[in-house]
């Protein structure tokens, strides 16, 4: 069967499953890359470095940037590009310097929230309806749980609003990139991967240069953190990403939002000996319970096979 936003199959299942533990364990790169170079660089550095590597497989595979053809198509890139990835990088580096880790992990948890209302108007063949309206609404209260009350609580910083603000801006740009990806002619997915991102290097290395001046060598601690956090999280997820979008739909690819802080604490525990406490535990079956809910049709469905 031909998978769907209403059925969308064992692979696209393993596919966000998996990308949320590759996205879960991109903050820890991402901590160690930011010990060497400020926020700015890491943004532009992975998403640069990602669009280096995705040219150069696509070009292998036959999926090089030259395979784009017409106006509309880069019309949907450049969108995308500005959206998702600059503005959403830019937005998150920005906030992030005065914001808890966790307050951001909840703002991203946001995103499947922020995609119903665009999916309803631009993307109606996803079906959106009371049933997944409850998922989304029991699985962002559960991420909330999860992070604990400090996500929530001011930590008296100047321009803390602003960095929320930006946090919640970042959610809404990768929400608007989903319905963009969506919604774009067919064009080969590693070139449109790669296109996108070289769109946001574009617009983020000159900020880098003018807020942080000229970085250092990637020969460090930092700048293989740096290369792991380009190569995995942004480069191959980015791949995912369309992938999924384009077979399954935005609405389940917003499930990713959902699974990445699932596998942050799991990594934190497992990694890092940090322990679980009982609200986590009611936090991670919220969670759970808000993706059983949402796609409680497509679930039935596939174990009745």
């Amino acid at each position: 069967m031909t998978p769907s936003p209403q059925n969308p199959g064992l692979i696209n299942w393993l596919s966000i499953i998996a990308l949320g533990a590759i996205w879960g364990g991109a903050f820890l790169s991402t901590k160690l890359a930011l010990d060497g170079f400020g926020p700015w660089w890491v943004a532009s550095g992975r998403v640069g470095i990602a669009a280096v590597a995705i040219t150069i497989l696509g070009t292998l595979m036959g999926q090089g940037l030259h395979q784009i053809k017409g106006m509309r198509n880069w019309l949907f890139i450049i969108a995308f590009g500005l959206t998702s990835v600059a503005a959403g990088m830019a937005l998150l580096a920005f906030g992030q310097q005065y914001v808890p880790s966790a307050f951001a992990g909840i703002s991203m948890g946001a995103v499947p929230l922020l995609i119903l209302p665009l999916a309803a108007v631009f993307s109606k063949e996803e079906g959106i309806g009371p049933r997944r309206i409850a998922g989304f609404v029991v699985g962002f209260i559960g991420l909330i749980v999860l992070m604990g009350p400090k996500a929530l609580s001011s930590t008296g910083r100047d321009l803390e609003t602003l960095g929320q603000l930006a946090c919640v801006g970042t959610a809404a740009m990768y929400a608007i990139g989903s319905i963009i990806t969506r919604r774009s002619p067919p064009m080969p997915q590693l070139a449109f991967a790669a296109a996108t991102l070289w769109v946001g290097t574009i617009v983020l290395v000159p900020i880098a240069i003018v807020l942080e001046g000229v970085p250092q060598s990637l020969a460090t601690p930092a700048g293989y953190a740096l290369l792991y956090a380009a190569l995995i999280p942004t480069a191959v997820g980015a791949v995912m990403r369309v992938r999924i979008i384009k077979s399954a739909g935005s609405v389940f690819m917003s499930l990713t939002s959902y699974m990445v802080p699932l596998w942050s604490v799991a990594f934190g525990a497992l990694l890092l000996g940090e322990t679980i406490t009982l609200s986590m535990y009611l936090g991670m079956g919220l969670v759970l319970g808000g993706i059983a809910i949402s796609q409680s049709r497509a679930l039935i469905a596939f174990w009745r096979k």
